[in-house]
């Protein structure tokens, strides 16, 4: 009985010193993982942003801000790009979603709502304003060339002119504006093409100035 007494004695020791050491341990825990469901958006009744989004947000805004004044051009005022700030859904991430404000209406929507025509004019705007964005904070890195392959028949006349108008004032800005199209329309509009031409032993090419 004396060494069963002695024996318990010591496992109650060490389970005390394991559950103090537990308790460090949880409190330890309890700190980082309340900072790792900030950092990952994972608060309960907090806005759903990982810290990752969070600073790509602070940047893409800035790449909205310049898409903006683009689309302004081509949609003559009516259209500008917003971040939604909320999430569609309480367990969702928010953050890099994007709504479209109709200035005719006052109303903001969903971009994906967007017709064809106007996607287009969006993801067009977009990508100029991460172009400007890039090149202010890449260190005095230009982007001279830009590609722009199809898009231009989902287009109505009119969105069309106003399309080529912000095209062709970036390109007056020293830039060189590239357009891969099947649009008609837009062979008047270019003053250098490359015609590529189907036969029966390949593909072809030919220079227009």
């Amino acid at each position: 009985m004396r060494a069963r007494r002695h024996s318990n004695a010591a496992t109650l020791r060490d389970v005390r010193m394991l559950e103090r050491s537990a308790h460090d341990d949880a409190r330890r825990y309890g700190e980082i993982a309340a900072l790792a469901d900030t950092a990952n958006g994972r608060l309960s009744g907090k806005d759903k942003i990982s810290f990752e989004t969070y600073i790509q947000s602070m940047y893409f805004d800035r790449m909205i801000e310049a898409a903006n004044r683009r689309l302004g051009v081509m949609t003559n005022g009516r259209y500008e790009l917003t971040r939604r700030r909320d999430a569609l859904s309480k367990t969702g991430q928010s953050g890099l979603d994007l709504d479209v404000v109709d200035n005719y209406t006052g109303k903001a929507r969903d971009a994906a709502s967007l017709s064809g025509g106007e996607s287009f004019k969006a993801a067009l705007a977009l990508a100029l304003g991460l172009s400007d964005t890039v090149q202010s904070h890449a260190g005095g890195i230009q982007l001279d060339t830009m590609f722009i392959d199809e898009g231009f028949g989902s287009l109505d006349q009119e969105s069309l002119r106003l399309a080529l108008k912000a095209l062709t004032e970036l390109s007056g800005g020293g830039k060189l504006i590239g357009i891969i199209s099947h649009v008609e329309e837009l062979k008047d509009s270019i003053d250098a093409k490359i015609i590529v031409e189907r036969g029966c032993e390949g593909s072809t090419l030919r220079i227009e100035a």
